[in-house]
């Protein structure tokens, strides 16, 4: 079974080895004793948030103070396929259900897109509370999925933002009803082509290749959004028989290509 997993400053477990002891406060120490309330001996993983993971036993817990010691240090590797989802706003709060499940499915990094027929908008100071409350939407994701990494999340886009990913992209698939081929199928190809590379612009940072994910609101992606897309050089991938709602359509594409793209 795996350990809980709490997470601490990068800085601050640099360089921490085997035998090394380290206290861990603030939220999350606070979390941990009052919450959690672990106790002694009791196994725990704390974790940078990018890969880093020390396995830990817990020598002392007091109120909002965890102090451990390190057992043993993980770099984990990066993926190979760097997962990004692109998430159309939805309104009922949609829009962090679909990033939350993604998270717990293994995403790596999302992006919050404008979408022509999304409800909900972000104006003025929602553009940057809005991409901020995400990231604490991921952040507890990954830690109740016990996730070293965090995936990032990137600043608001527009129609054209999402062609500049596409364009950068590996794979990039628009999740759409009047797709003629499944999702499966079109990564199937894509991979058997030996197509490769890609960048992750809103996210800046590079992968040895990008899939993306575009998944539009509730009212669904407007034609000219998909030409664009199109045009851009993404494809449309069918999920199924049914229509998947904005807040389910990206958990199930990562399910499909995770199994398809070698990724579980």
């Amino acid at each position: 079974m795996s350990n809980p997993v709490f997470y601490a400053n990068p800085a601050e477990l640099s360089g921490l080895l085997p035998g090394a002891h380290f206290t861990l406060g603030g939220d999350e120490g606070r979390h941990a004793t009052t919450v959690k309330r672990l106790a002694s001996g009791e196994p725990v993983d704390m974790c940078d948030g990018a890969g880093l993971r020390l396995s830990c036993t817990v020598s002392s817990a007091e109120k909002g103070l965890l102090t451990v010691q390190v057992n043993s240090v993980e770099q984990e590797p990066a993926q190979p396929l760097r997962f990004v989802l692109i998430q159309a706003l939805a309104k009922g709060d949609r829009d962090e259900l679909a990033i939350e499940m993604a998270t717990e499915l293994g995403i790596d990094a999302v992006a919050p897109w404008q979408a022509e027929r999304s409800i909900v908008r972000w104006k003025m100071d929602k553009a940057t509370k809005g991409p901020q409350k995400w990231r604490q939407v991921v952040a507890a994701a990954a830690k109740q999925a016990r996730r070293s990494t965090i995936p990032t999340v990137g600043s608001l886009l527009g129609t054209a933002g999402v062609c500049e990913e596409i364009a950068a992209a590996g794979l990039a698939l628009i999740l759409h009803e009047d797709a003629l081929e499944s999702v499966a199928d079109v990564a199937r190809n894509w991979q058997e082509s030996g197509a490769a590379g890609g960048y992750a612009a809103s996210t800046g940072e590079s992968a040895s290749t990008t899939v993306l994910m575009i998944v539009g609101p509730e009212g669904g992606m407007s034609a000219t959004e998909v030409q664009a897309f199109k045009d851009a050089g993404a494809l449309t991938a069918l999920l199924g028989h049914n229509v998947l709602r904005s807040s389910t359509a990206g958990g199930a594409a990562v399910t499909i290509l995770s199994q398809q793209l070698g990724r579980w």
